[in-house]
């Protein structure tokens, strides 16, 4: 029977979160989708508070190696400093703030801004400007070192940065979402970020986008065209009655999982992998078994999951481990970042096949993105009759809160979590 909610009162047009678990409904109002008010807000109240990705140690692998990221609308230098020490830096010029680093990577012991060439070396020390003794017997180079956020940490090898120097530390943000990273980069003794990324925006907000990379419940009518590909090339369809699950990881991550039936470079060979690759494949799955158990092992090779750190960061370890970073830049525009994660030292064979994957479904041209983006795009446009339909429902599953049921990827446990540290943030 279709529950037909109340229309809102002046008090609850004011509300951004319905959250009615005993009423049976979680609504959330469309405001929070298109008001620039609360997008500064969000930056203020979560981006400026929360552990935020920067990157993976492995894209750094010699010293003096760097890379140029964004980060909560920031610019970040990502540098392995000479001592070998993974650093992260604000770049900009402690002088009058220029870009320190202007290109996407390179290799230097240090760094010299194009304005009036202040020179930095790679572990942050002001060590040369022009005319020094210009600045008097009184000028101190130390205070004028590079500055970086006020924590940076590393788990696993993903390195996170956080601008708040009272925040808990990087493991106690990360609480039960730390074992599913474990699953990720217990997958082989060194994984690696392959070098490239992929980048492309949306006019659409950056919570929806956050919403659709956990939701299990478009995946066969948005994506019909990939599944029927994956049925036609490799034999292989996801099936509605597919295992799956849902789980809430506490203080907004959640995690999606299913026992897909297509192929898992990590250690799950079906035909499409080809033959020539069985073998590497099978011995890889043997090799996890005896060193984490048959449990654990089995839950690394055959179990695929979706992840949300939040506020931002999506791993997708499904055909291929995926690393995506979601950035608002305005209420109604957002940038998507991502690489891919691979096992060091693979045949180029299953390098090969776990590439294909990224391009093919992740990819900004690919079966399964632009569909996403679409739909995305195609919600905030609808956004439009805000002040006639105010609100957006992500109720699917909310009974299994009051029964103790398991959840499954079709319910909407894990968007509600989002949801809910979105709220206790922004209303703080």
């Amino acid at each position: 029977m279709t529950q037909i909610l109340p229309p809102p009162t002046a008090t609850e047009t004011a509300e951004y979160v319905q959250d009615r678990v005993d009423e049976g409904y979680f609504r959330v109002n469309r405001a929070a989708l298109v008001d620039e008010q609360v997008y500064e807000a969000e930056l203020r109240s979560i981006f400026d508070h929360s552990w935020l990705y920067v990157g993976h140690e492995s894209e750094l692998p010699k010293t003096g190696d760097y890379l140029s990221r964004t980060v909560a609308n920031r610019p970040l230098i990502f540098w392995r400093a000479t001592d070998g020490t993974v650093r992260v830096y604000l770049n900009t010029c402690r002088h009058r703030g220029a870009m320190l680093c202007r290109v996407p990577t390179g290799n230097a012991r240090g760094l010299s801004c194009f304005y009036h060439a202040w020179t930095y070396a790679s572990t942050g020390e002001l060590t040369g400007l022009p005319d020094a003794g210009g600045y008097g017997p009184d000028f101190d180079r130390s205070r004028f070192s590079l500055r970086s956020p006020a924590r940076v940490e590393s788990y696993r090898g993903f390195v996170f940065c956080c601008f708040d120097g009272d925040a808990p530390d990087l493991a106690t943000y990360l609480g039960r979402a730390a074992d599913y990273l474990d699953l990720v980069a217990d997958q082989s003794p060194e994984m690696e970020i392959v070098t490239g990324t992929h980048e492309y925006a949306m006019d659409a907000n950056w919570k929806l986008f956050v919403e659709n990379s956990l939701d299990g419940y478009h995946l066969l009518p948005l994506h019909r065209t990939y599944f029927d590909y994956l049925k036609e090339a490799e034999g292989s369809y996801m099936d509605p009655r597919q295992e799956t699950r849902a789980e809430d990881l506490g203080t907004g991550h959640a995690v999606i999982t299913v026992e897909g039936p297509w192929a898992r470079p990590v250690a799950r060979w079906r035909p499409a992998m080809g033959e020539e690759n069985r073998e590497y494949i099978e011995q890889q799955r043997r090799a996890l078994d005896e060193k984490f158990g048959a449990e654990r092992g089995r839950r690394i090779a055959e179990t695929d999951r979706n992840l949300l750190i939040f506020p931002n960061l999506i791993i997708n370890d499904i055909m291929g481990v995926v690393v995506r970073t979601i950035t608002p830049v305005s209420a109604g525009r957002t940038v998507v970042s991502q690489w891919t994660l691979a096992t060091k030292g693979e045949p180029e064979s299953v390098r090969s096949r776990r590439l294909d994957s990224f391009v093919t479904f992740q990819g900004p041209g690919g079966l399964a993105s632009p569909d996403d983006n679409e739909a995305c795009e195609s919600c905030q446009l609808g956004f439009a009759a805000r002040e006639e339909v105010r609100w957006s429902d992500i109720s699917r599953g909310i009974h299994k809160e009051r029964t103790g049921e398991p959840f499954v990827a079709s319910d909407e446990i894990q968007q509600r979590a989002f949801w809910r540290q979105w709220q206790r943030l922004v209303a703080s």
